[in-house]
């Protein structure tokens, strides 16, 4: 195992050395809330973070899998190709935003616009999250075993979303859908590599109602 103590070295000489490495296990201390730790990587290394990240962490990741022993900010995740990405802790917002690929797991609460703009990954939210989450969500599925704020899916095209928990209003074409026996195995399955506890039984499913994918006057208010 490598080990490297960003209280000692820069967060861009250990980007360089992910980069550099074609496999292996990398345990990173001391990461004090630095920003873009991690970041970029295309390897099939195991990094272990252990303390409270910054922003951007695991940001553009394929293939790795990171493990944040803590919390972290804005945009853990964001633009996931491949791999996985698991926050022991809460994330702030945006957490995923525009990921391809991959699997990103919260095993505490996110924040405001979880998976935004999501284009293939899958997220799994172990607590709830916050307003606007999965705005503008192409592909992919959203699991959140809490709550979920406000304006869930506005705007949504073909994402899942399952949420366990108590739901806001709904956001702009999002609807409630019904959940088959597929979507169950699905979700369970999901679950299951996402190491995370849940009821499948337990969820309820949304997706787009399709009323937005083309201008019509009378949904004039709703774009």
């Amino acid at each position: 195992m490598t080990e490297f103590d960003l209280s000692r070295d820069s967060v861009r000489a250990l980007n360089q050395g992910l980069h550099d490495s074609a496999e292996g296990r990398w345990l990173v201390s001391h990461p004090d809330g630095r920003h873009c730790i991690a970041v970029g990587l295309d390897a099939p290394v195991d990094v272990a973070i252990k303390g409270h990240v910054g922003y951007y962490c695991a940001g553009m990741n394929k293939r790795a899998n990171i493990t944040i022993d803590g919390s972290a900010g804005p945009g853990v995740a964001e633009n996931i190709m491949s791999g996985t990405v698991r926050v022991l802790g809460n994330v702030s917002h945006c957490a995923g935003a525009s990921g391809h690929g991959g699997l990103l797991v919260v095993e505490g609460d996110a924040s405001a616009r979880c998976g935004i703009s999501m284009k293939g990954s899958d997220i799994v939210v172990a607590g709830s999250v916050g307003h606007m989450s999965a705005f503008m969500a192409q592909t992919g599925r959203l699991v959140v075993c809490g709550d979920a704020g406000d304006h869930l899916g506005d705007s949504i095209y073909e994402a899942v979303i399952y949420v366990a928990g108590r739901v806001g209003e709904l956001g702009a074409d999002c609807v409630e859908k019904e959940m088959t026996p597929e979507h169950r195995q699905g979700l369970a399955d999901l679950l299951s590599a996402a190491g995370v506890e849940a009821d499948p039984d337990s969820f309820r499913r949304y997706g787009s109602a399709r009323k937005l994918y083309n201008f019509n006057i009378d949904h004039a208010s709703d774009y």
